[in-house]
């Protein structure tokens, strides 16, 4: 669900005689509450998910002048999880743009304005321009020092350029079989300036939209066609000994570790036979159902059984047994990492869990994913047997009371109660849990549930 722009009135020439003692009224909507004094309102950044503290714009939908409806698409945002379209919560038109495409903005910042009336549009961009040349005369001495550096600077971000355009082939092109081209009206404009063909161009925003990074990296790309003539780098994207900031989701997913360095945790591990389980993963596989499905399953039901491994503390004086079984998984994108959640795990079929899980990564590495679709976990599985990994520790996520990582099944030398020698196939689980609300016999109780239910998965398929 799209989020709305929250935007609050600027003082117009019309209204002046009121500003100090200007008649008010409140309209409520879902993030708070926006003061009108006049017809000229500043869109603001909007707070896409409660960690966000900035958001980057990835497109504009609207040009300067484009008339706006309520409930309209007018930016595409990249908050620290997902790139989401927001829309107006006004009629009006777009007056001024403050922020473009690839800037950075704080939540609550003004990133345009919004006229009530066209005949306004030119006195919001007058205001825009006075804020803008009162905010570069402040900044003249600072920019005049580093001017130099910014100089030198300059060429490598060409080359950060060039490997953006040679990464992105992994994505879904905005064009395909002669269809319309969906791109931003910055990026057409740009593509025009710079004479790149936008059929050509692979785009990187939602849905494959093109936006004016992708078109910078095309134009680089084909540069460095023409000269490739030199060795090929170490590591393909990597510049060695490069000094590269956190993006948008790397701030965020470093934030919520420091916050997890507060919570005294502590690990419980445990050896599970799964040959069960793969016989009955390898017999519905066909109908599309997935070991992560499987698996989430099998946790949740264990969670129903101890529901204080579900449970979270969040102010260090209580703790609250979560009424749902919400099973987050972590899922590595481009950029960082994000969990969708499984909601209500325990009461759905294996057959609807599986497609919703498919469903939940495309959105994922889409960006696309809404903020329930990742916040709303209320247990944590990390899943790094698919890559050999036999067993590792996670950390714990804020919020929650315990996170399970999941090792690779293997065959392995087990003697059994006769004392004979077989082969089994054998997993490795570590959970980490917060020791304020859960202790070790919680957790060991948890892990044979759990390992029962592998063992014996006949009510996984029910």
């Amino acid at each position: 669900m799209a989020h709305l722009l929250h935007t609050s009135f600027l003082p117009s020439s019309s209204s002046a005689a009121v500003l100090r003692r200007p008649q008010t009224r409140i309209f409520r909507f879902s993030r708070g509450r926006v003061r009108v004094d006049a017809k000229i309102r500043e869109i603001f950044m909007p707070a896409l998910s409660s960690t966000m503290t900035e958001g980057k714009i990835v497109s504009w939908i609207k040009t300067e002048g484009d008339k706006l409806a309520k409930g309209e698409s007018v930016v595409v945002v990249e908050s620290d999880k997902a790139d989401m379209d927001v829309e107006t919560f006004y009629d009006g038109y777009l007056a001024k743009i403050m922020v473009e495409e690839g800037g950075v903005a704080p939540v609550g910042s003004a990133i345009a304005l919004l006229a009530e009336s066209e005949d306004e549009i030119a006195e919001a961009q007058a205001k825009a321009a006075t804020a803008a040349s009162s905010a570069s005369s402040s900044s003249t001495e600072t920019a005049s020092t580093t001017a130099t550096v910014a100089t030198s600077v300059d060429p490598p971000r060409t080359e950060e350029k060039v490997k953006v355009g040679l990464t992105a082939a992994a994505v879904h092109p905005a064009s395909e079989g002669g269809k319309r081209i969906v791109a931003s009206p910055y990026a057409k404009k740009l593509a025009k300036e710079l004479k790149v063909e936008l059929g050509t161009v692979v785009g990187t925003g939602p849905m494959g939209r093109i936006v004016a990074k992708d078109v910078e990296a095309a134009l680089s790309a084909a540069t460095v066609a023409t000269h490739a003539t030199a060795a090929p780098p170490p590591a393909a994207g990597v510049e060695l000994g490069s000094v590269v900031p956190f993006t948008t989701m790397q701030g965020a997913v470093s934030r919520n570790m420091l916050e997890s360095l507060s919570v005294p945790t502590f690990r419980v591990g445990y050896t599970i036979t799964t040959n069960a389980l793969d016989a009955l993963y390898k017999k519905i596989k066909s109908k599309g159902v997935t070991m992560t499905a499987l698996l989430a399953k099998a946790t949740a039901l264990a969670l129903v059984k101890h529901p204080v491994v579900n449970s979270s503390c969040r102010d260090g004086n209580s703790f609250t047994y979560n009424s749902s079984i919400n099973i987050a998984v972590a899922v590595a994108i481009d950029g960082g990492l994000i969990t969708p959640v499984l909601q209500d795990a325990d009461k759905a079929d294996i057959y609807s869990l599986s497609r919703k899980w498919k469903e939940l990564v495309d959105k994922a590495r889409a960006k696309q994913l809404q903020p329930q679709e990742y916040n709303t976990g209320t247990f944590t599985l990390s899943n790094l047997g698919m890559f050999g990994v036999d067993r590792f520790d996670a950390i714990l996520p804020p919020g929650t009371g315990a996170i399970m990582a999941v090792g690779a099944s293997q065959p392995t030398v087990v003697a059994s109660k006769d004392g004979r020698i077989g082969m089994k196939n054998q997993m490795q689980v570590n959970v980490t849990a917060d020791h304020r609300v859960i202790y070790g016999a919680d957790l060991a109780q948890f892990l044979q549930t759990l390992a029962k239910i592998i063992e014996d998965p006949k009510d996984l398929t029910f």
